[in-house]
């Protein structure tokens, strides 16, 4: 197995066992809670410009996904105390210190909107929105920096769920418009880029056209078609490797010689080593009707 095919083979082994170790280790209750509140999370970003992602791991955190006592009795989801400003109802409860005074909400929609309130006119909050909307991690650490709770674990805690939960899709949500999001799926789940031979590819997935990755990478979709060797009516399939740029004419240096392998086509060897399909016959004096067999040398550069 060569190493280029060798490393590409190991990241999707990796993405593969991410993927399950996450999903084995989601919790019911969070998946639940995220569904219920997730729309309005996605609004308070739009109106308060705190990404969706951060509260709804605040909620999660400090309601236990809406099982806490305060939550329960008292609708408050982000474990905010009265303060001396609080005019509303409120109740006892022991926290860092016994019989300590909440917030208490009619219904767990004030609570939201009471976090969003006292994130935005908090004067010690006000340097958080100078941060990139998107950038969750910073946005974490900055509220354990300006004292929202005395955990020292606090922002990790919050980045943690937000990264096993995927909720900074919701931050992108926020972001852009249904309309947007309808028209380019790819928003919310952008391509991981790879470099081979010196040029970006991405691997292409279920669903995807060279219409859409055109869109995405703003090239277009009829180049792509040319500078992988295909022809428009290529339906891609999960796994095709797409160059976004023209391959070369050779593989890279440590690349010299190619013992072929079962399955293997002159087009796919090309595609895994990024060059021209049609200097990949012409360096090995192969017609264009030549097929591959297994244990045939093929010249690489």
């Amino acid at each position: 197995m060569d190493k280029l095919f060798q490393r590409l083979f190991l990241m999707i082994l990796l993405l593969v066992a991410t993927t399950t170790a996450q999903a084995q280790r989601k919790n019911a209750r969070y998946v639940d809670y995220i569904n219920q509140y997730k729309d309005l999370a996605i609004s308070h970003m739009k109106d308060y410009k705190i990404p969706a992602s951060i509260t709804l791991a605040q909620g999660i955190l400090e309601s236990g996904a809406g099982t806490s006592q305060l939550a329960r009795k008292s609708n408050n989801h982000f474990g905010i105390k009265c303060g001396s400003s609080w005019r509303g109802s409120s109740v006892r409860h022991t926290d860092d210190a016994p019989n300590e005074c909440f917030r208490a909400y009619k219904h767990a929609q004030e609570s939201y909107k009471d976090h969003s309130l006292f994130l935005t006119n908090g004067a010690r909050y006000a340097f958080l929105f100078k941060l990139d909307i998107a950038d969750y991690k910073a946005w974490a650490r900055g509220l354990k920096k300006a004292g929202y709770a005395t955990d020292p674990s606090y922002a990790n805690r919050l980045i943690t769920i937000i990264e096993d939960y995927e909720l900074y899709k919701y931050d992108k949500e926020g972001v852009y418009t249904k309309r947007q999001i309808r028209k380019n799926p790819w928003l919310l789940n952008p391509h991981q880029v790879f470099i081979a031979n010196g040029m970006a590819y991405v691997v292409a997935r279920d669903g995807d056209t060279f219409q859409d990755l055109g869109k995405e990478f703003d090239i277009s979709w009829r180049s792509l078609v040319k500078y992988n060797d295909l022809h428009k009516d290529y339906t891609l399939v999960n796994g095709d490797i797409i160059y976004l740029k023209a391959k070369k004419k050779k593989a890279a240096k440590p690349y010299t010689v190619y013992i072929v392998k079962d399955g293997d086509s002159m087009h796919t060897i090309s595609q895994k080593y990024g060059i021209r399909l049609k200097n990949l016959y012409k360096m090995n004096r192969k017609d264009y009707d030549y097929v591959p067999q297994i244990n045939d040398r093929l010249r690489l550069r």
